[in-house]
């Protein structure tokens, strides 16, 4: 791993000086010489508008026309544009993980390393992370711990997807239709429509339909697979003077993935080929409104409030052994609502001491309905109806922080930045029932737990010249604890908040007159009371969270860079990392277990293993990617743009235990997808490939199923602007 990291460290070092000898010697350009540009890469994650090459953050800006250009239309996507970021798709949410810390455990109770943002609002926790990206201005994706300028704590990083909104320039928008194999049709669009000089309002809808990737052969019918998505946005833009501006949002989405069929995860026959005798089905339905009212007083200083309101409902079944063999069924439906408050005070930029201070509330419950079988509450039945268990109950859980950020210029070049942030979480089961009908037996579980954390941040930033800019800082971030639920076979028992030093160092040049701009950063992460999932060897859905209470520590380098130089456009991004568990004892669910494993003293035996050096889930050595451009000018002012996107995900550990014969290792997966753009005057007619090698691989395995990655599509989009 060291040799890895010397060698990407020392190529992206003879990278940025050979760049820069060359710069030195390149003749300068004229007025009369017209030359390309990387444009100017806004951050706005930070409660204000910030230039990416000089704000002291890792982070990934995607505009919404780069998405469409990558194919990045939902989260699952995003990993192959952005390093460090994996995300792993398993049915009834994602596992959704920047530098292996994230989401990796099948479970309400435990919350996100990583938090989403939507138009300011923090998303749902635990579910509902599909939602398609579409009319979409930008998309942010920050690396590390976050907390000090923004509403939830996250210990891996943050993602804030902003919608395009309303604005006062006329009538305009779009119409998009798409065709492509699989019975693909994709129906999308957008108007913006100025109605006063001081109201505008924005509409924007999303619908496709396409048919299953799989064949199932055996006793169950169907077809698991089909999505029917559809989904409408309202924007309201109101700016009766120049100091109060009002935005309100409103969305809707019923998303029908007719569920997520796969088989045992050491399975080697076709993973689009399997057989069933269970149900498969995957319904997400969602409404969100946003509020964002900002005024701007006499002084300069912005008053900013975000409000939020989520519903959802999400179903979810699924054959729990994946083959016709035996009668394994899961049937989930999960109720979640969430309201958020952040009000911000920020100060004006044109000075040499800027400040913000804000507070933040989320109250998220989740109910896990009482219902009858196959429909509802949380259930698993075992052979012959062996052993049904059900699960239901609420599980809410609030948040309350204050933080502020403080940044004072010393001089034109040097800059200083001091953060803090008070947080406490509180998470309860409320008559949370675990129920076994077959023994006769209901455990019952109300408690709660409460935590609270003041973590901080300290960022020197030094700006060497106008094109080059270097900064080094050390953040704490935290993750609550919270309950895990009634267990026959484990008892159940509150586990600790987890809490991350990170110490990063970063450097951001521009060369070529603006036509290169680069990104490297290294950091290095360790982690007190590091949260990980345990399960039962009797049934494997049953499990703990436990924390680590050994040091973890994680590591990495990443690097980006953007090319515009004349007809050409280049986007290379590239992380290498590592991870190490502190020492802690587990028995594998999978292993039939003899004698007591506790978490910190053992004893080691042949299921009770000491796990210390283990690698993290989820958390590849090196992740990859680059995109190639060049447009060729046409008569008339025509253009036709090939491009060709690679990306490369190396393999991974689903599982803390590392056992590749249990079926623990993901494999790497290396995808080419391919898009021809030709675009005249409002125009554009496109043809893609998606995964055009059409690679097979699984792109996620859970609960001892595999659920292979997309295969090969392929199509053709008309897109009319005005």
């Amino acid at each position: 791993m060291g040799r890895k990291l010397w060698l990407t460290t020392s190529a992206a070092v003879l990278l940025w000086a050979g760049a820069a000898q060359a710069q030195d010697a390149a003749p300068q350009q004229t007025e009369d010489q017209e030359a390309t540009v990387v444009g100017e890469v806004l951050v706005t994650a930070e409660r204000r508008t910030t230039n990416l090459q000089e704000t002291a953050v890792a982070a990934t800006v995607l505009s919404g026309e780069s998405l469409q250009d990558r194919g990045v239309f939902s989260l699952e996507q995003l990993q192959f544009a952005a390093p460090s970021t994996t995300v792993q798709n398993y049915g009834q949410g994602n596992f959704f993980n920047v530098r292996g810390i994230g989401k990796s455990e099948a479970t309400t109770a435990i919350g996100v390393g990583v938090t989403t943002y939507r138009d300011g609002v923090p998303v749902f926790p635990g579910y509902f992370q599909t939602e398609p990206y579409y009319d979409i201005g930008s998309v942010e994706l920050l690396r590390g711990p976050q907390g000090t300028f923004a509403g939830t704590n996250a210990t891996g990083g943050a993602v804030f997807i902003t919608s395009r909104n309303p604005d006062f320039t006329g009538v305009n928008g779009y119409v998009m239709g798409q065709v492509g194999n699989y019975d693909n049709l994709k129906l999308q669009g957008a108007v913006n429509v100025p109605i006063t000089d001081t109201l505008a309002a924005r509409f924007a809808v999303n619908s496709e339909k396409r048919s299953s990737f799989h064949d199932i052969t055996g006793p169950y019918s169907g077809s698991p697979g089909d999505v029917d998505m559809n989904s409408v946005r309202a924007s309201v833009l109101w700016t009766p003077t120049t100091a109060l501006r009002v935005l309100l949002k409103a969305d809707y989405n019923k998303l029908d993935f007719g569920g997520y069929p796969a088989d045992p995860a050491l399975s080697t026959n076709d993973p689009f080929k399997i057989t069933a005798n269970g149900p498969h089905s995957g319904v997400d339905e969602t409404a969100r409104v946003s509020l964002n009212v900002s005024y701007v007083f006499d002084n300069g200083i912005t008053l900013r409030s975000i409000t939020g309101y989520q519903d959802g409902i999400s179903e979810f079944s699924t054959d729990l052994d994946g083959t016709s063999a035996l009668n394994n069924t899961f049937y989930d439906r999960v109720e979640e609502d969430v309201w958020s408050q952040e009000i911000n005070l920020v100060s004006p930029d044109n000075q040499r001491l800027t400040w913000l201070l804000g507070a933040f509330w989320q109250q998220d419950d989740v109910t896990f309905p009482v219902t009858t079988f196959p429909e509802g509450a949380y259930h698993v039945g075992f052979p012959e109806g062996v052993l049904d268990y059900y699960i239901f109950g609420e599980t809410p859980k609030e948040t309350k922080a204050v933080f502020g950020q403080v940044s004072y210029d010393i001089s034109d070049r040097l800059q200083v930045q001091l953060g803090a942030r008070w947080s406490e979480s509180t998470s309860r089961n409320e008559n949370v029932y675990t129920t076994y009908p077959a023994l006769g037996l209901q455990l019952l579980q109300n408690d709660e737990v409460t935590a609270e954390k003041t973590t901080g941040k300290l960022s020197i930033n030094y700006k060497i010249d106008d094109d080059n800019f270097v900064y080094g800082f050390v953040a704490n971030g935290f993750k609550m604890g919270g309950l895990n639920a009634p267990n026959f076979y484990v008892p159940a028992s509150a586990f600790g908040p987890e809490d991350v030093v990170d110490y990063e160092l970063g450097w951001k040049s521009t060369m070529f007159d603006g036509q290169v701009r680069t990104q490297l950063g290294a950091y290095y992460m360790t982690y007190e009371g590091f949260q990980v999932i345990v399960g039962d060897p009797a049934v494997p859905l049953f499990s703990s969270i436990v924390n680590v209470a050994d040091e973890t520590v994680l590591m990495g380098l990443e690097a980006s860079a953007q090319v515009r130089m004349d007809a050409w456009t280049v986007d290379v991004g590239a992380a290498v990392s590592n991870s190490e568990l502190g020492e802690f004892y587990a028995a594998d669910p999978r292993v039939a277990r003899s004698g007591a494993c506790d978490a910190e003293t053992g004893p080691e035996t042949a299921n009770c293993l000491n796990l210390d050096g283990n690698t993290q889930g989820y958390a590849p050595e090196l992740t990859f990617n680059i995109g190639v451009q060049y447009d060729f000018a046409l008569p008339n002012g025509a253009t036709l743009s090939p491009r060709i996107d690679y990306a490369h995900i190396g393999e991974s550990w689903t599982s803390i235990f590392n056992n590749e014969a249990l079926g623990d290792r993901l494999e790497a997966r290396n995808l080419v997808n391919l898009l021809l753009s030709y675009k005249t005057g409002d125009w554009t007619l496109a043809a893609y490939a998606l995964n055009a090698t059409d690679q097979t691989y699984i792109a996620a395995i859970n609960s001892g199923l595999r659920y292979a990655g997309a295969p090969r599509q392929f199509g053709v989009n008309l897109t009319k602007t005005f």
